[in-house]
């Protein structure tokens, strides 16, 4: 693929130019050569370019720090001031802000893109939803892909070969060849995609960008921000929802989060914890962008926002590019022809690098029992099994082929199960009469507009989480850091930190009874409570004789002849006095500020 070269109006010498690579939905990648002060809007407009993409305000690009945090590319800012690693670059383009109304999005291209996005968010269990609903969006991806059912072409099981869900029993899988088979033959692509955006958009979690963190009470939450407001889940279920217009700021200090709003007519304010500063830093930032992308009628309404209520502290952010009302009135003045939709994309995250095979084979069930058994292939020799989005290239940036593989396919299927089931769950609601076979769409927390990885717990992992420096992922040779991966771990480390405070509440439990049955400690606890008890009545007794020595008129013999001490008299006059001259002139200050209002 020919390289795009960025040049600024300044004349720079060719040792500045830097390469960079951008990660498209499809697997594929977008090589260019940027300059050091080139904005991160070219390079969005670049990738726009590329798809000929007009409605291009859904989508950004992504990328994560030598920290292993995400951030979004901030289009005014320049690429090589944002990106703290070494070159060369590897970003990640990706679903930015999710339509409220897919119907109202105009071109298939676009369409397109945002079914992309939504079939990662499908596979990586962002998207949760009960067994009916999978089973309609499975049927939809297969019609997409397959197109209609064809009995010579699709044999018995062929939906098995597929994986479309992290978590896919037999019981989906018919419920999916049900549908396929039977109700949506005669679909084209673009309608299947269109059906698919149109029952996603319905759930729950659709659009949502999750955010690991801690509630006030310790327990793991997830926040996220959808084109409704405010949400937060626990387990599988949402727990809080703040509506935009009920949302009144953001704030962040530290790992802490604040939102303020209205709830039920009364103020209320949300605190979460966050692992990192820059964690909450990027949660604040997220929260802004998608607020006033979903809220504000226009652009022009948007003011900056700072993290703090203090004048000239904390971080100060503003939202740049058009608001969702926009971008659907632009979609409606476009007149073109529709651009081309080169469609062909994988259903599992390695089949992109089998596509020739493809084109070979007639037969889809001899074609589908080939592309799993490589696809599985490729996945056991990677670090992280999963797609290649943000994965570190290979040694002299060579792509990994299958001729790399030794392992037998029973040892890599088993493999590749076994680091699935190490990640901690994070169920759907299953809506069906069985209870026991309810479907678990997710088996590790999502995040956003990009896809996780099932990776296995390290050992000692879950200590680091919430530590200043969590545990360091693969690093490729520019210094990018695979996203995904650092997503996978957080949700492993969550949930095995839940397993072990459980532990730990269980080992100090049984060592406080241990303690309460020592009789000695009990002697010495009750001696320290005593001691206290003590202290606290001294202190009664003498301050209300200070106050009878200071101001009082009593003239007791004993109160004389401790006025006459030099000491008090010291104290009174050069401590004492003054300060209650200090607290009068306050008082009478803020009474006569009271009076005049």
């Amino acid at each position: 693929m020919k390289m795009l070269r960025f040049r600024s109006s300044s004349i720079k010498s060719l040792s500045q130019e830097i390469q960079c690579t951008v990660r498209l939905l499809d697997d594929t990648e977008l090589p260019c050569i940027i300059q050091r002060d080139t904005k991160g809007q070219f390079l969005i407009d670049h990738v726009c370019n590329h798809f000929s993409l007009l409605e291009k305000d859904y989508f950004g690009i992504r990328f994560v720090d030598p920290e292993k945090q995400r951030h979004w590319l901030e289009p005014n800012k320049s690429v090589v001031k944002q990106m703290k690693s070494q070159p060369p670059y590897t970003m990640c383009f990706r679903a930015k802000f999710y339509p409220s109304e897919p119907m109202k999005v105009k071109e298939e291209l676009t369409r397109y893109l945002l079914y992309l996005q939504i079939k990662r968010d499908i596979f990586h269990g962002r998207l949760l939803c009960s067994l009916s609903d999978a089973a309609s969006l499975g049927a939809y991806t297969l019609q997409a892909e397959l197109g209609d059912y064809e009995p010579h072409e699709h044999p018995e099981g062929y939906v098995g070969e597929i994986k479309l869900f992290p978590k896919q029993t037999q019981k989906l899988e018919r419920k999916m060849e049900q549908i396929h088979k039977n109700e949506l033959r005669g679909q084209s692509p673009a309608v299947a995609e269109l059906n698919l955006l149109q029952k996603a958009h319905t759930l729950e979690t659709y659009g949502v960008d999750p955010h690991p963190c801690k509630d006030s009470s310790g327990a793991t939450a997830f926040i996220g921000f959808t084109a409704t407001g405010f949400v937060v889940f626990q387990g599988n279920k949402r727990i809080q929802l703040l509506r935009w217009f009920d949302v009144s700021k953001l704030k962040f200090d530290g790992k802490t989060f604040y939102v303020h709003g209205v709830q039920k007519e009364k103020k209320i304010v949300l605190t979460y914890h966050t692992s990192t500063p820059a964690a909450c830093k990027h949660l604040w930032k997220c929260g802004v962008e998608n607020q006033a992308f979903y809220k504000y009628e226009k652009s022009s309404q948007i003011k900056t926002v700072s993290s703090s209520n203090i004048f000239f502290k904390g971080r100060r952010f503003r939202f740049s590019g058009r608001v969702a009302k926009e971008v659907i009135e632009a979609s409606t003045k476009i007149q073109r022809t529709p651009p081309e939709v080169h469609r062909g994309v994988p259903i599992d995250s390695a089949i992109n690098l089998f596509r020739s095979t493809l084109a070979q084979s007639r037969s889809y069930y001899s074609l589908s029992k080939q592309l799993i058994t490589n696809a599985e292939t490729t996945k056991s020799c990677l670090p992280f099994p999963d797609e290649s989005e943000e994965q570190p290239p290979m040694d002299g940036g060579e792509q990994l082929t299958l001729n790399d593989q030794s392992t037998s396919e029973e040892e890599k299927e088993k493999e590749t199960q076994n680091e699935k089931d190490e990640i901690g769950e994070f169920k759907c609601e299953s809506e069906e009469e069985n209870s026991d076979e309810a479907l678990t769409i997710s088996e590790q927390v999502y995040n956003p507009s990009a896809s996780v990885l099932p990776t296995p717990v390290e050992d000692g992992g879950i200590d680091l989480l919430f530590n200043s420096h969590p545990p360091g992922n693969q690093r490729d040779e520019g210094g990018s850091y695979d996203d995904d991966e650092l997503d996978a771990n957080e949700t492993a480390l969550l949930i095995a930190k839940e397993e072990e405070l459980k532990e730990v509440k269980r080992v100090l439990t049984s060592n406080f009874e241990l303690l309460t049955s020592n009789k000695h400690l009990n002697a010495m606890a009750k001696c320290f409570v005593k001691l206290l008890l003590v202290g606290f009545g001294l202190m009664l007794f003498a301050f209300p004789l200070l106050l009878v020595l200071l101001e009082s008129d009593i003239d007791a013999s004993f109160l004389r002849e401790i006025r006459q001490t030099p000491e008090f008299e010291q104290f009174h006059n050069e401590y004492y006095c003054p300060l209650r001259q200090w607290l009068a002139c306050k008082v009478y200050y803020i009474l006569d500020k009271l009076g005049s209002s």
